[in-house]
């Protein structure tokens, strides 16, 4: 049995060096690395070239790298094996510290405290609205998003979620499909996007969308988060949406093109918080863990978790 790990943007070394670890007696390669194509039967990937895994004729399954899997479809020419993609305790637990962080953050004005303090103005503003008060909207309703959606309520927050097909789900609001978005976002101050990038959601943070969020919340007017995809938002429509008050601030983790051009208004607006993709980092022991569970389940006549609906994109 060998295993190919496939990196693209990321330094491979640390990972061929955690799976020869959890995998003793395993051949660990790399695409640069001389070995039998035939001997391959598992991939590890993170942005592969497209069709460079048909060389593999012996290959079983495909494990993605990332909570995401929209770059490994975008290969047209992908195996007929599983996909599995990567469910994983540390990253649901990153992901929603992020989530929270930046929720409290708008809740508790804590970019205009940062700038108060670079100008060392004290400007006491005593409209704090308390967490009951705020309803924050969970689009996308799997394992990060309902964490994150039960931690919220925890710390207080009238939570609902939006899901594509009907979920349900103990003490959570939850709405699904078409029919229930605009009801779901009529009732939204602070939108979470935690969707995957399928083709239906490719562009779905748009203006149309924006305009049908809550006007009377508590905290001024609608305000976004996205740790999703990049390719879900559509970046022209919410500098202009921030420019004309139909949106009152955003945190953005993920971009159109990324790294984010040094040239992008967003780096500058004074109402964007900009992340580095780092909402939830894919932690190498964490991942290599669930990957090697997965085989052993695999070889050992179990079922996979997790495998993708390779049609619906997740």
């Amino acid at each position: 049995m060998t295993l190919l790990v496939d990196i693209e943007g990321w330094d491979v070394e640390p990972w061929v060096e955690r799976f020869a670890r959890a995998m003793p007696g395993r051949m660990i390669v790399t695409p640069a690395d001389s070995f039998k194509a035939d001997d391959v039967s598992y991939a590890a990937v993170w942005k592969h070239a497209p069709g460079s895994l048909n060389r593999f004729k012996n290959l079983k399954v495909i494990f993605s790298l990332g909570a995401g899997v929209d770059h490994v479809l975008r290969d047209a020419n992908l195996p007929n094996v599983p996909l599995v993609r990567l469910v994983d305790e540390d990253l649901r637990d990153r992901m929603s510290e992020w989530v929270m962080l930046h929720v409290l953050m708008h809740l508790r004005q804590q970019r205009m405290y940062d700038y108060q303090q670079y100008e060392k103005l004290w400007e006491d503003d005593r409209f704090q609205p308390a967490a009951r008060d705020v309803r924050v909207g969970l689009l996308g309703l799997g394992v990060l998003g309902t964490d994150a959606a039960k931690k919220l309520q925890v710390m207080g927050f009238d939570v609902a979620g939006w899901s594509r097909s009907a979920k349900r789900i103990d003490g959570l609001a939850c709405f699904s499909g078409t029919d229930g978005l605009a009801e779901f976002l009529a009732r939204t101050d602070i939108l979470v996007s935690l969707l995957p990038l399928t083709a239906d959601t490719r562009g779905i943070l748009n203006r149309k969308l924006f305009e049908q969020l809550a006007k009377d919340g508590r905290l001024g007017g609608p305000i976004l988060l996205n740790a999703g995809r990049g390719g879900l938002q559509v970046e022209a429509d919410i500098l202009a949406c921030l420019d004309d008050g139909t949106l009152r601030a955003v945190t953005l983790d993920v971009f159109e093109v990324e790294p984010l051009h040094a040239e992008s208004p967003l780096w500058h607006h004074p109402q964007v918080t900009v992340t580095p993709h780092n909402s939830a980092i894919s932690e190498i022991g964490a991942v290599t863990g669930f990957i090697v569970r997965q085989i052993d389940r695999f070889e050992a006549g179990e079922s996979l978790e997790h495998v993708v609906d390779v049609k619906r994109g997740y």
